[in-house]
């Protein structure tokens, strides 16, 4: 019978090393995914707290707008309806009296000859600002 030879102690070192090795690689990489699952149920958590929050809210704009009081609010405010029997007043600003009332535009009459307003269009002195 021939001498069995084993791995020795080098190689039964690294035989644990690989095993340890592959055993923590198998339970961080599955471990790295519940977190992110954890993580995406936090923030699913979060849209749909806002969410709820937004639904009440607009379910309470809507039993409001299902009182006749509001209807009639909306109905004065946008339209300008009234009840019947009632007169309906609009109030007009009164103008400013500082600023002057001009009844029609005036009118601009150029004194410029019409050779002088050529040689400006033709020279683009015509779009320079006046000084």
């Amino acid at each position: 019978m021939g001498a069995r030879r084993g791995l020795g102690f080098g190689g039964t070192l690294l035989t644990m090393v690989i095993v340890v090795g592959l055993a923590a690689a198998v339970g961080i990489i599955p471990f790295r995914q519940v977190l992110a699952h954890d993580r995406s149920v936090e923030l699913a958590r979060q849209q749909r707290d806002a969410l709820t929050a937004a639904n009440l809210e607009l379910e309470r704009q809507i039993a409001a707008l299902e009182t006749p009081g509001e209807v009639e609010r909306l109905a004065r405010e946008q339209f300008g309806m009234v009840m019947p029997g009632e007169t309906a007043l609009v109030a007009v600003p009164i103008p400013d009296e500082t600023l002057p009332v001009v009844d029609r535009p005036t009118e601009f009459i150029d004194h410029t000859p019409w050779w002088r307003r050529l040689w400006d269009f033709m020279s683009g002195q015509d779009l320079a600002a006046d000084e």
